[in-house]
């Protein structure tokens, strides 16, 4: 098919997604019915700009972590997403791939969160969604690209984070990490994207070297539940982090909350309130 149907594709499926449907506030001077072009790639995670030239087809090869966060935003069907695959000249991710799609009825519980800072990983501990109360509690995440996505790259080279740990949880969290990492990797042999994570982090990382040659790792305790997050505005809020595994879609979805009527459940209303305005325009 002609390259630009990918763009009118788009645009038509736009056009039909009602805002209140995905958590955008319809306001009372929308004139069309659907989502505009910024709220589209804001749900997305991608600029204004770059969607006008996809939908315009002045760009014609989107990577394929483009084509799964569209078709993430737009709530698409399986088939659908297909065509949207397709049309972007790609082949759609089959089961020998690790996948990074949310189907709906995972999606509607995550609305039902809206207010609850969650964020969602796949196999390969990739980030795949962050919703805004994460974003305001944890940092922005949508200026991450490419290994920075990736919650084992970020642990083992040490960068940034709001989340404080002793050097034995920081060292313990890492090997539970690669050592999920390991079993992924031989549930999909065939996946290359996932080959060369591995391999990105092997070069880059001796630590990740470290424990992904260790021929016998130590075994490992259950993480603890409890995190401590130190937040730039609000200070030390220590929270119950639960993770849970969908199993049919092979993702990890961390859950931040607090008990209610504690000091930390204030500081994470306040996070949220203050998060929440610095990251508006």
């Amino acid at each position: 098919m002609e390259t630009w149907e990918f763009g009118r594709t788009v645009r038509r499926w736009r056009d039909r997604v009602a805002p209140e449907a995905v958590g955008v506030p319809a306001g009372r001077r929308r004139r069309a019915s659907g989502l505009r072009r910024e709220e589209l790639a804001a749900l997305a995670g991608i600029s204004a700009d770059y969607l006008t030239r996809l939908e315009q087809g002045r760009a014609t090869a989107p990577l394929t972590q483009v084509v799964e966060s569209l078709a993430r935003a737009l709530r698409l069907a399986d088939a659908e997403r297909d065509l949207l695959y397709q049309l972007a000249g790609h082949a759609a991710p089959g089961p020998d791939v690790v996948p990074s799609r949310i189907p709906p009825s995972v999606q509607r519980l995550l609305d039902r969160l809206s207010h609850t800072p969650v964020v969602v990983y796949d196999a390969s501990w990739t980030l795949v969604l962050a919703n805004a109360p994460y974003h305001a509690l944890m940092g922005d995440t949508s200026s991450w690209h490419g290994l920075e996505r990736n919650a084992v790259w970020r642990n083992v080279t040490g960068l940034p984070s709001r989340v404080v740990h002793t050097p034995q949880e920081q060292a313990d969290h890492e090997a539970r990490l690669v050592a999920d990492l390991r079993m992924t990797a031989s549930r999909y042999p065939a996946d290359r994207a996932l080959r060369r994570l591995v391999a990105d982090l092997a070069a880059g990382s001796p630590r990740f070297a470290e424990l992904w040659d260790a021929e016998a790792p130590p075994p490992l305790a259950d993480p603890s539940r409890r995190k401590t997050v130190d937040h730039p505005a609000v200070g030390l809020i220590t929270l119950d982090c639960d993770t849970l595994l969908v199993a049919l879609d092979d993702l990890r979805v961390s859950v931040y909350t607090a008990e209610p009527g504690t000091e930390d459940a204030d500081r994470l209303a306040l996070a949220a309130v203050v998060g929440t305005q610095s990251l508006q325009p």
